[in-house]
């Protein structure tokens, strides 16, 4: 049985749209559609093909084939198509190149609207250097002058950017987005939980679609991991694997970096140290690759009035991030056979992967609601953290007016995601530490409370400027 088909209403009422504006003007448009792996690209498209209707064709590149194996593979693949099934012209023309395979796609398309869908063009890129002119000569002289959606898939981020770029033949001829994960408050709705359940439930699946419409409504993060601990074969588990596999098929210089972040290393000294003692000169052009070009991780800076370091990094998915941390690990005990090892691997490292993992969620929903009018200061446009070099202090949330070098400082915060509500002596830690971060004024500035538990009933709440529980949080992705 398919998977449910989770969320995506947005996504699929733009693609809507550019079909209306299809049919109203009889001519094509182009849609690059981007994504991760695992984001439910390919299972967005088809899901958008089945509620439409109509006639469409999806191809699928296959990496490392050649240019004449897929081009042929195509043509067998149209005519087992609905496209070809809904046209009347004649037997799909053998073609040798990817002028003629397009020729052949144009021959079945008349005046009614279609959908025509290139999944991995990435690999066709790499297949063959002319794919991309050949695309574009089709679309300007065929295809685009049909009333054709045109949907171009792919997971590698960077070559998708590069397709549409200016240099590029298809430049300007594509309507471009990106999916991203489920966001929380979605992903709260497909497993029936609410509360710090629903954000960790979108710490744990990364808001994969592959794994919240598998996951058991309303069963509790850590509970679904004792029961799926032992099965190696659990999307949580199997999906960040392949995706690590994916990416980094052999364990070169850019997976060990990646695994040293996932680990735990955050600088990128302990980085360089853990990853095999790599020089500074020899790791910064790999972690501007896993950041720039394959999207993997993510760079933070101090956030104040003025420059800091150093840089910090963490493992952008927070589901690859969770395998990489325990993961792994708890999936390699369960593999000789010993589930319950693999449930108490996972018990002990729970809630200090969950006070990490959660920081950049919080501070992303905090940033979404301040530009949305929802926070007490309408300025603030960026939430961010500080630190100085000895991490002495460690501040979790920092609201500036923009990164990474402010112009003011409207609030500094604390997250407290392990057990217990956020107390007098959490409050104290915050008013001491915060005048240390350049531009915080303590008479202007406000100070802010991010708990899991809410406060202690002996707090003097005044001394707040504000308090957000997992209520707020995923409120702040629900519009």
């Amino acid at each position: 049985m398919a998977d449910a088909f989770v969320g995506r209403t947005r996504e699929l009422a733009r693609l809507a749209e550019r079909l209306d504006a299809i049919r109203e003007r009889g001519s094509g448009i182009a849609v690059t559609l981007r994504g991760r792996r695992q984001v439910g690209k390919s299972r967005l498209i088809q899901e958008f093909c089945d509620r439409s209707g109509l006639p469409y064709l999806y191809l699928t590149a296959v990496k490392g084939a050649s240019a004449v194996e897929t081009i042929q593979r195509f043509l067998t693949e149209i005519d087992e198509s609905s496209l070809r099934q809904a046209s009347s012209a004649a037997g799909t023309v053998p073609a040798e190149n990817w002028v003629g395979l397009f020729r052949a796609i144009d021959d079945l398309v008349s005046d009614e609207p279609v959908v025509i869908v290139l999944d991995e063009v990435p690999w066709l890129a790499e297949q063959d250097e002319t794919f991309d002119g050949a695309l574009q000569l089709a679309w300007d002289r065929y295809l685009g002058r049909k009333p054709v959606l045109l949907c171009l898939l792919g997971s590698d981020l960077h070559m998708m950017e590069r397709l549409t770029s200016y240099d590029r033949p298809f430049y300007g001829r594509s309507d471009n987005m990106e999916l991203r994960p489920l966001n929380p408050a979605e992903t709260a709705e497909f497993t029936g939980l609410d509360g710090a359940d629903a954000i960790e439930a979108q710490l744990l699946s990364g808001g994969l679609p592959g794994v919240v419409s598998r996951w058991p409504s309303g069963t509790p993060p850590l509970e679904y991991l004792r029961r799926k601990a032992a099965e190696p074969a659990e999307p949580v588990v199997g999906i960040p694997e392949a995706a690590l596999f994916a990416e980094f098929p052999s364990p070169d210089t850019k997976r060990r970096v990646l695994e040293a972040i996932g680990a735990g290393d955050r600088t990128q000294g302990r980085i360089g140290a853990t990853a095999g003692g790599m020089a500074s000169g020899t790791l910064a052009p790999v972690l501007d690759q896993l950041g720039t070009v394959k999207r993997v991780i993510q760079r933070e800076e101090p956030l104040s009035t003025r420059p800091g370091k150093p840089t910090l990094f963490h493992v952008a998915d927070s589901n690859l991030r969770w395998y990489l941390t325990m993961g792994r690990d708890a999936q390699e005990s369960a593999r000789r056979g010993r589930g319950e090892q693999a449930r108490r691997l996972i018990e002990r490292r729970w809630s200090a992967w969950c006070g990490k993992a959660v920081e950049p969620l919080v501070r992303e929903s905090l940033e979404m609601a301040a530009v949305e009018g929802r926070l007490p200061w309408t300025e603030v446009e960026s939430v961010g953290g500080w630190w100085n070099r000895r991490f002495d202090p460690e501040i979790d949330l920092v609201g500036a007016d923009r990164p990474p070098v402010a112009r003011k400082i409207y609030f500094a915060g604390s997250i407290k995601w392990l057990q217990g509500p956020f107390d007098g002596r959490d409050l104290a830690a915050l008013e001491r530490s915060a005048p240390a971060i350049p531009g915080f004024e303590p008479e202007e500035s406000g100070l802010v409370a991010v708990s899991r538990s809410g406060t202690s009933e002996r707090i003097d709440r005044d001394r707040l400027s504000l308090v957000w529980g997992p209520d707020e949080i995923l409120n702040a992705w629900r519009t």
